[in-house]
C-alpha cells in the first residue's frame, strides 16, 4: 500500500476516534480550548505544520485526561501520553478507581506558550496556564465544585503520526 493510502487510512481512523470520543463524553471534547503562542520558542522556530500538530494533540491530550478521570478508566491515556506522564496519570486514575469518586474537568481553557524547541525538532517545552471547572463526585453526587487556575510545564515529543506528552508537571508559577 502506498504512503498516500496510509495517510488516508490514518486520517479516517482519527475521525472515527474523535467521533467515538464525542459520543462517549458529554463534557470533555466540546470544552477544551487551547491558545498556542509559538513566537518565543527557541532556539528553533516552530513551523506552521508543527504548530497545528501541537495544538491538535495537546487538545486531544486534555480531552483524554478529562475522560480518564470522569469515567475512571486508563484507556484514554494510551495514545496521547508516554513515559513519566502516562505512568503518573495512570497512577492517579488507579487511586481514584479504588474509591467511588470521579472528577470532571469542564470549560477548559489552556493558554500555552512554547518556550523551547530543540534544534533537532525532537522535543518542545510548553508552559500552560490552565483554567477549568473541577467537579468531584461521589457516586454521582457532586461533593466539590470550584474554578481552578493551574500552571503546567510540559515536554512533548514527536512520534510517527502525532506529538505525545512525555512530562506534565504542575508548578506554582512560571
Amino acid at each position: 500500500m502506498n504512503s498516500g493510502m496510509n495517510q488516508v487510512f490514518r486520517f479516517c481512523a482519527q475521525v472515527i476516534v474523535v467521533a467515538v470520543v464525542s459520543v462517549n463524553s458529554s463534557h470533555a471534547v466540546d470544552t477544551v480550548q487551547v491558545q498556542l503562542d509559538v513566537k518565543k520558542a527557541s532556539p528553533r522556530a516552530v513551523e506552521s505544520l508543527t504548530e497545528r500538530g501541537i495544538l491538535r494533540d495537546y487538545r486531544f491530550a486534555w480531552t483524554s485526561i478529562a475522560q480518564a478521570l470522569e469515567l475512571n478508566t486508563q484507556d484514554p491515556l494510551e495514545g496521547p501520553f508516554t513515559g513519566e506522564a502516562r505512568e503518573s496519570l495512570k497512577q492517579t486514575v488507579a487511586a481514584q478507581q479504588g474509591t467511588n469518586l470521579s472528577q470532571q474537568y469542564t470549560n477548559q481553557v489552556h493558554r500555552v506558550e512554547a518556550v523551547f524547541y530543540a534544534p533537532e525538532g525532537d522535543v518542545m517545552e510548553l508552559h500552560d496556564t490552565a483554567e477549568f471547572q473541577l467537579r468531584v463526585s461521589d457516586g454521582g453526587k457532586v461533593i466539590h465544585d470550584e474554578h481552578v487556575v493551574m500552571h503546567f510545564v510540559i515536554l512533548m515529543t514527536p512520534g510517527a503520526d502525532r506529538w505525545t506528552i512525555r512530562q506534565l508537571q504542575a508548578v506554582p508559577q512560571f
